[in-house]
């Protein structure tokens, strides 16, 4: 869907980003984290067509963003942090106005109106001046124009800043509904909802690629090996019969005890949960539950960024 090869971008003598190398596939969530200063709004206004960058090419469904700039952005939809709202027009106006701004008809823009309302729960509002609206609802509003034209890749960029608890759920609900038709770039501070809302993460560090993947995979990178927990029906020596032993367990503990249920934490060399569940069985051991334990995203974060050194 995106392809991203060797971005860079100077502001004067200052190097903003510096040789980005990624791609998105169709209908994806995928986060974009860094410090401040690390270069995510520098991107994302280059991959919105915004932004011309000094080296490097960024292609949309094959077709290069920087030879046909205009057709491209026609299919791309872009959240600034602080949305693009005219206070002094109503909400319907304003998304009319967006529409015909980005190649629709106004009879292709009146007609999305709906189905956009609908999927911004901004059917209330319509009619009512922007200015006249809640922080929330111009959030909503800025989302709604990111959108009313249709396009196939939405860039947000702080999409939750500054929403109470009840908006920011509201406001994941919506952006996971967005996968349905479009492929997704969301750039926060909010690392609990970016865990909660996006299938891969890219992390940006000065400007350059520090890191990219699930976030299991990102932990796995960060810890160096891979980490289970479990819940078992057994004795300590139950576990130690199963788990003493295979070189691929390199430690175990175990956490909690209640009756005869264990919690015990499992780190292996790489992936081979397998080769537990099998020991396990073997040792008669009952198994309640077995699940692939993940560092907290905010400890990856840090790592990558280079601040967990400080």
């Amino acid at each position: 869907m995106i392809e991203v090869r060797g971005l860079t971008r100077y502001y004067g003598t200052t190097k903003a980003v510096e040789d980005l190398t990624f791609s998105i596939a169709s209908n994806e969530i995928v986060g974009f984290l860094g410090l401040n200063g690390a270069g995510k709004t520098t991107t994302l206004k280059i991959l919105a067509g915004l932004l011309l960058p000094t080296a490097g090419e960024v292609r949309l469904d094959g077709q290069d963003l920087f030879s046909a700039p205009l057709d491209v952005r026609k299919r791309i939809g872009f959240l600034p942090e602080e949305p693009p709202l005219y206070a002094e027009m109503t909400v319907r106006d304003f998304l009319v106005h967006v529409g015909l701004i980005r190649g629709l008809t106004r009879e292709e823009a009146e007609s999305a109106i709906p189905s956009v309302a609908e999927r911004t729960g901004i059917q209330e509002v319509l009619d009512q001046v922007i200015g006249t609206l809640s922080h929330g609802f111009r959030k909503r509003v800025g989302i709604a124009q990111a959108i009313v034209h249709h396009p196939s890749l939405v860039i947000l960029d702080e999409p939750i800043a500054g929403l109470d608890p009840v908006q920011i759920v509201e406001m994941r609900e919506m952006i996971v509904g967005l996968r349905a038709t479009c492929t997704v770039l969301v750039s926060s501070h909010i690392l609990s909802e970016v865990s909660q809302t996006c299938d891969r993460l890219l992390i940006l560090k000065n400007g350059r690629l520090a890191g990219q993947g699930t976030e299991s995979e990102l932990a796995l990178r960060a810890r160096g090996h891979a980490r289970l927990l479990l819940s078992v029906r057994g004795t300590r020596e139950d576990l130690a019969r199963a788990l003493d032993g295979p070189s691929e367990v390199t430690g175990w503990t175990v956490e909690a005890e209640a009756g005869a249920v264990l919690t015990a934490r499992v780190d292996l060399s790489g992936d081979h949960a397998e080769v537990v569940v099998r020991r396990l069985v073997e040792a008669g051991v009952g198994i309640r539950r077995v699940v692939e334990a993940e560092a907290e995203l905010e400890q990856i974060f840090l790592q990558l960024t280079g601040e967990g050194e400080r």
